[in-house]
């Protein structure tokens, strides 16, 4: 077994992070129980696509996901972490396609059913790769409940979602675009459609503004095209509503070259500012993009192309030209008429059919359809009411703008990879038979001549019943304990797509909200705050990272400096600070664990009310408000910021103070040793605990070595808990010890060119504080590099004739450093001058706080009296920095 044998290495290594992982698996660490009694913790993973493979924004999504499952399993919750893939219906059949070409199939040659067959034994070969890649990342899912959008359970939920909608008038059939190949005369599917790259020319067209009296102004908005063809099909001109070259020309009228007919300019978010001149032309009967804006601004579509390719009889002259050859002719006839700008060669993407490669042509046909208005309504109200959450909040916006704004929904896809849709024609009386169940008779003239519609559904339409589906619904009990779920993390870009639909579905079919929080993160990019992608060469691939430096070092390095809804930077300056974070981890580990291992310690052995050395009340003190300010940050969110105070503590006060104070205490008598011990051991455990949700990897193997139950997994020990312990004093003292080493040690860098000189220091102090700095004396000596340290009632600088001294202040202390006989008076003046200007700046801030009426009458007493004290000792800390300064002037 893995745990056998553990012991620390030199060196952290995370080979066995595959290990662990099974460790997990083995113990049925990450199993959930619908019987629990325990309070529930359910987050559904968003379904990754079956054709995907890891990238650093699914990673980002996981370790989220991860992390706020660890935190609540630990906390005693019944947790549920629940995975799932997506048969993601185009992206899918187009690698199935790409396969079947390579051995000289065809789609329409092969027939459904054997296109079915091929899919099917496709996605059992390569469906699951990005779930093992998931696993890598050490995401602590329930694998026995695992689910996939197109599984018997999901897809009977899918069926029932459309027939209930059906039946309540809330799905209907009509008009929609698809793709048209022209040569072969069919439609084709977005699967079927293949880019190829076109020298081609982009043209500039002027259409100019009609006034009131519906004349032609001299203003003119210039439209850059591709397809000036389609110009009599045109139904608008459409403008970016944050373009300020155009806000003032949204509600007036242009007339549309060469046919002169008046057509608005509207506003739609969707315009490319950067495309082009800005200015669309809305031709929704031949672009998919301007069919979606004709449907939000309930726009006529026309149609100028015949399905053969010929232009028809609404363009003019050019009826029945092909299409290429009258978009030359439309080219002279826009620049004989003076309409046309400019005419400029670029190169781009065009879709082609897969088949014959004949340009494809945009076309309307018939689709089916969900009415929206009431379903979106009731997404609105519920998120308006506060029982659905957005973090952040602002995200609630991107919600409520797609939900008041939606038109019906396209739910048909003209592809065979996904549901199909349950709906079957009549060949005698074309009734629409609806079913869950294949129908062997039409429901309305009872005839057997039916035939079922060729399309399958949406991928969205199934993705939208994810978080109840994946529990059995419609069945009776899918809801006994997990649903609704606690949490959804996604990303910003599938708010409207994912987010919102699973809203409006859940309300509709189950009447309860899907989940209570929606988490919404950003983009990863990469150091330069540049988006990831081929062409910039900057792609990191998740995989090659964890296999180079562990799964922790990438899981912290996303977390960190991560903050919600905003896009977070990753590279391998990163992933370097986060492999030294491990590093310091499991280093400081080892120095416990060699210090503590043969002292029969337990972990509940600690009694803070017994202990007596400052320091480790000021640690515990310290790592007390950590907890609280962990449970608070969890409670908002603030995954970044949790771990950013994690490793503060740890690194600044845990390892560069504690770990470095107490190796005086191991030196020393045996009870020091047991008191510090416990300590040691006590902190350190608890910080893995906090550190684990993060870094799961170290924190078991680290938490193996020093716990002997061989099936004991930190994942389900305790998650240290409020210690409700504030030890101020202290703080307060040891960050005087802190203060006074940190001064010595700037004043050491700057004024010692020997680093080999060891100074005296006389550090001026009453009785009271002499008590605490003899206490830490050595300590001080060491961390400095002192030769000798002095603690005095008054400095009488006669004494000391043969010495020079550089005055050094601390908010509580004035110590004086001796300078080598060899220094440089110039330096020592430069070193006081920089001493006085920093204080004369904090006095000025002070000064503008006592003077400023605003804050006097509003903040409270205390604070004022504060302010007046650091004010009033600042004026005598620059009088005595003068008077230092002085003496070395006068010497000159």
């Amino acid at each position: 077994m893995w745990v056998n044998n553990l012991s620390f290495d030199k060196n952290y290594s995370h080979k066995d992070e595959g290990k662990i992982y099974q460790f997990w698996l083995d113990n049925d660490v990450f199993l959930s129980d619908d019987k629990s009694e325990k309070e529930s913790y359910c987050v559904v993973m968003p379904p990754p696509n079956i054709t995907g493979s890891l990238h650093l924004g699914h990673a980002l999504n996981q370790t989220i996901q991860d992390i706020l499952i660890r935190f609540k399993r630990m906390c005693g919750f019944e947790v549920l972490f629940l995975p799932g893939t997506d048969h993601a219906s185009i992206a899918t059949e187009v690698k199935i396609l790409e396969n079947m070409r390579n051995e000289g199939l065809y789609k329409k040659d092969l027939g459904r059913e054997d296109f079915l067959k091929k899919a099917w034994d496709w996605k059992e070969k390569y469906g699951g790769k990005i779930i093992e890649q998931i696993k890598k990342l050490g995401t602590s899912c329930d694998w026995r409940r695992e689910r996939f959008t197109k599984d018997e359970i999901c897809s009977n939920a899918v069926s029932e979602f459309f027939v209930r909608l059906y039946k309540k008038g809330l799905i209907y059939r009509g008009a929609r675009i698809v793709n048209w190949c022209p040569n072969c005369l069919t439609s084709i599917s977005d699967a079927e459609v293949e880019y190829k790259e076109f020298d081609d020319f982009l043209f500039t067209i002027n259409y100019y503004i009609c006034d009131d009296k519906l004349s032609k102004t001299s203003v003119f908005l210039s439209v850059a095209t591709t397809r000036p063809e389609t110009i009599f099909a045109d139904v608008a001109l459409a403008v970016n509503p944050k373009d300020e070259r155009y806000s003032r020309m949204i509600g007036k009228s242009v007339f549309i070259p060469i046919e002169n007919r008046i057509i608005p300019v509207v506003s739609d978010e969707s315009i490319d500012i950067d495309y082009g001149t800005g200015v669309l032309k809305v031709t929704p009967g031949h672009s998919f993009e301007d069919f979606e804006i004709g449907i939000r601004h309930n726009f006529n579509v026309l149609t100028v192309i015949n399905e053969d390719g010929t232009m028809n009889d609404n363009c003019k002259n050019y009826g029945g030209f092909d299409r290429f050859k009258v978009r030359e002719l439309i080219c002279e006839e826009l620049n004989n008429s003076g309409f046309l700008q400019k005419k400029e060669k670029i190169v781009h993407n065009v879709g082609c059919c897969y088949r014959c490669g004949t340009v494809i042509e945009p076309m309307v046909s018939t689709q089916w359809f969900v009415k929206m208005n009431g379903l979106a309504k009731n997404a609105i109200d519920i998120v308006k009411n506060g029982d659905i959450v957005f973090a952040p909040k602002h995200f609630e916006k991107v919600h409520f703008h797609w939900m008041e704004n939606i038109k019906d929904w396209c739910i048909s896809r003209q592809l065979w990879w996904g549901h199909r849709i349950p709906a079957w024609y009549c060949g005698e009386c074309n009734h629409i038979t609806v079913s869950k169940n294949n129908p062997k008779k039409c429901e309305n003239c009872n005839s057997k001549n039916i035939k079922q519609d060729e399309d399958i559904l949406d991928t969205w339409f199934s993705s939208a019943l994810w978080p109840f589906s994946v529990f059995g619904w419609p069945d009776s009990d899918y809801d006994k304990k997990f649903f609704p779920t606690n949490t959804l993390v996604t990303g910003r870009d599938i708010i409207f797509f994912w987010v919102s639909r699973m809203i409006f579905s859940s309300l509709e079919l189950t009447n309860k909200i899907p989940f209570k929080h929606v988490l919404i993160h950003g983009l990863v990019r990469d150091g330069q705050g540049r988006k990831m992608s081929k062409s910039l060469g900057n792609g990191i691939d998740p995989i090659e990272v964890i296999d180079n430096y562990g799964a922790d070092a990438l899981r912290i390095s996303l977390i960190s400096g991560l903050t919600l809804g905003n896009d977070t930077r990753f590279s391998n300056e990163k992933l370097e600070g986060s492999k030294n974070f491990l590093n310091k981890v499991w280093n400081a580990s080892r120095y416990v664990h060699m210090n503590v291992k043969n002292l029969n310690i337990k972990f509940e052995d600690l009694e803070i009310k017994s202990l007596k050395l400052t320091h480790n009340l000021w640690i515990l003190s310290k790592f007390s408000s950590l907890i609280d300010e962990i449970y608070k940050n969890f409670d908002e969110f603030e995954l970044g910021l949790i771990f950013q105070k994690i490793y503060d503590f740890f690194w600044d006060d845990f390892c560069d103070w504690y770990l470095e104070i107490v190796k005086f205490d191991f030196k020393s008598g045996e009870e020091k040793v047991l008191e510090t011990s416990k300590v040691v051991f006590y902190l350190l455990i608890n910080i893995l605990k906090v550190l684990h949700p993060f870094a799961p990897f170290i924190t078991e193997k680290i938490f193996k070595i020093f716990n002997s139950d061989p099936c004991v997994s930190i994942s389900v020990s305790k998650f240290p808990k409020p210690i409700k312990f504030k030890d101020t004093k202290s703080e307060s003292k040891i960050s005087e010890i802190i203060n006074i080493i940190k001064k010595i040690r700037v004043w050491n860098n700057e004024n010692l060119n020997d680093k080999n000189t060891r100074p005296d220091a006389y550090i001026l102090c009453d009785e009271n504080r002499k008590v605490l700095l003899k206490q830490y004396e050595n300590i001080i000596i060491a961390f400095t590099k002192l030769k000798n340290l002095f603690f005095i009632n008054n400095f009488d600088s006669g004494k000391f004739e043969n010495k020079n001294f550089n005055l050094i202040f601390t908010d509580n202390f004035e110590i004086y450093v001796s300078l080598p006989r060899d220094k440089e008076k110039t330096e020592i003046l430069s070193f006081l001058a920089k001493e006085i200007e920093g204080a004369n700046s904090r006095l000025d801030k002070y000064k503008k706080l006592i003077d400023d009426k605003n804050f006097q009458s509003k903040a409270p007493e205390k604070v004022r009296r504060d302010i007046s004290e650091k004010f009033y000792a600042l004026n005598v800390k620059i009088e005595k920095l003068k008077e230092e300064k002085n003496k070395y002037t006068d010497e000159g």
